[in-house]
């Protein structure tokens, strides 16, 4: 995983009226599914019912790359309530995990 500033994947995530979140989703999807996590394609995300399934299948995700640091349950509840505010604590999740 890449590190990231949680607090401007927050600004940014704002300033770009949620453009950011999308591109954050994919990079981060990507970097999780290179470390063996099995995230489908972030085109599901624009399918209103399956984005739910999508988030599920992302937070799994998570769970694994954090190496249960951040179970998926909670990073689902955290994005799901929280939305931005819930993507910058996952990304303090993984810069404890991050590599570069």
């Amino acid at each position: 995983m890449k590190k990231r500033s949680p607090i401007l994947v927050f600004i940014f995530s704002i300033i770009t009226f949620g453009i950011y979140a999308l591109v954050w989703y994919v990079k981060t999807k990507n970097e999780m599914n290179r470390g063996g996590a099995q995230i489908p394609t972030a085109w599901l995300l624009i399918i209103p019912i399956v984005s739910i399934w999508w988030v599920w299948k992302y937070c799994e995700g998570v769970e694994k790359t954090t190496n249960k640091d951040m179970s998926g349950p909670v990073a689902f509840i955290l994005l799901f309530v929280l939305s931005i505010i819930g993507m910058a604590i996952i990304q303090t999740s993984f810069n404890k995990v991050a590599t570069s």
